[in-house]
C-alpha cells in the first residue's frame, strides 16, 4: 500500500483552486466509494484487531499504530450494507482523522486517487432522502464506460457512534449579549445535514436565527440575490460559517468570491471544517478568512459568535 498516498503537503495547491483529490476504495461490491485525500494519514493491511467489549456494534475493534489506539469502523457495516466476511476478499484499512479524532475505516480494495474539481462533484438525488449516508456523487470514465463515485458522509456515520454534545458549557454564554443575539442571522454552509445540524443545535440556543445552504454556490447566488437587491449582505448576517469541502463550490472559493465582490467582501466569515493539517491556517490568510475552528467544538463556535457580536456592537 506504500505510495497510494503521498505528502498531504504536496496536495495542498489543489486547495482554493476549487479542486480535490479522492481516495477510491470499494467495499468488497461492484460499486465504488470515495472520500477527500486530505481527510486520510494512511492505507494499511488490516493488522490484529483487538475487541472492545461494550463498544459501538460498528466498530470491529482497535489497533495500535504506534503506540497509539485506533478505533476501526466497518465501513459496510456503518452505512447499512450487510455484513460481509467471505474468505479471500481483500480488505484494507484507511486511517483518517476528522474533527481532531483518528479512526480507521475496514474496507475492500483501494483502487487509486482521482484528481478532479467540486464543480464536477454534485449533491445525491433528493429522492435519496435524508437517510442516506452520501454527501455527493461524481463520475469517472472507464474505457468507453461511466462509473458513478458515491462520496461517503463520514461525519454522518461518525456522529452515529460518537455522541456528539451540543450543549454548552458553564460560563461560556455573555449574559450581557443574550438580548443583541435574538433574532440575528448566520448563515451555515455545509453539505453535510449532520455537521450543519450540530452548528445549527449549538448557535440556536443563542436566539439567531440559521439560514442553511447545502453547497458554497448555493450560498453564493443567495448572496449574490440579496446584494442585487440593494441589501448589505453585512448587515444581512451577523457572519457565514462555511465548510471547507463541499459540492459544486468549495468554502476556499466562496470566501475568494466573496471577497472579491465591493458589495459583500465585509461579511465576516468563518471556516469551520473536519479537514486537518496546518494548511487550514495559510489558506484561512490566503483567500481571506476571518477565523479557522476545526469542528466539532461548540463552546469555542459561542465565543467565536460572542466575539464576532462584540465587534458588531463596538463593546
Amino acid at each position: 500500500m506504500t505510495g497510494v498516498l503521498n505528502s498531504v503537503d504536496q496536495r495542498t495547491k489543489l486547495v482554493g483552486e476549487n479542486r480535490l483529490e479522492l481516495l477510491l476504495f470499494s467495499l468488497n461490491s461492484r460499486q465504488l466509494f470515495a472520500i477527500n485525500v486530505f481527510k486520510v494519514r494512511e492505507v494499511i493491511k488490516v493488522p490484529p484487531l483487538t475487541k472492545l467489549p461494550g463498544a459501538h456494534y460498528n466498530i470491529t475493534g482497535v489497533v495500535s499504530l504506534r503506540g497509539v489506539s485506533v478505533p476501526v469502523i466497518d465501513l459496510r457495516a456503518a452505512i447499512g450494507f450487510p455484513p460481509s466476511r467471505l474468505e479471500n476478499q481483500e480488505e484494507n484499512l484507511i486511517i483518517t482523522e476528522y474533527n481532531r479524532t483518528v479512526q480507521g475505516f475496514l474496507v475492500g480494495q483501494v483502487r487509486n486517487i482521482i484528481n478532479t474539481t467540486w464543480s464536477d462533484i454534485q449533491p445525491p438525488p433528493r429522492t435519496a432522502g435524508r437517510a442516506t449516508y452520501l454527501t455527493a456523487i461524481s463520475q469517472i470514465k472507464e474505457g468507453d464506460t461511466s462509473q458513478i463515485i458515491e462520496i461517503i458522509d463520514v461525519e454522518k456515520v461518525l456522529a452515529e457512534i460518537i455522541d456528539y454534545d451540543v450543549s454548552i458549557s458553564e460560563g461560556v454564554l455573555d449574559n450581557r449579549l443574550s438580548a443583541e443575539m435574538v433574532g440575528r442571522n448566520v448563515l451555515i454552509v455545509d453539505d453535510s445535514s449532520t455537521a450543519r445540524a450540530q452548528v445549527k443545535g449549538t448557535l440556536s440556543q443563542l436566539g439567531l436565527n440559521i439560514i442553511e445552504c447545502r453547497d458554497g454556490l448555493q450560498a453564493l447566488r443567495l448572496l449574490q440575490s440579496w446584494s442585487n437587491e440593494g441589501k448589505s449582505v453585512a448587515d444581512e448576517l451577523l457572519l457565514m460559517i462555511t465548510d471547507a469541502e463541499m459540492p459544486e463550490m468549495d468554502g476556499y472559493k466562496l470566501t475568494y468570491e466573496i471577497r472579491n465582490d465591493p458589495r459583500m467582501k465585509d461579511l465576516h466569515i468563518i471556516l469551520n471544517t473536519s479537514l486537518s493539517g496546518s494548511f487550514n491556517e495559510a489558506m484561512v490568510k490566503k483567500v481571506g478568512c476571518d477565523r479557522f475552528i476545526s469542528k466539532f467544538q461548540p463552546d469555542l463556535l459561542v465565543e467565536v459568535t460572542q466575539n464576532r457580536l462584540r465587534e458588531v456592537l463596538g463593546v
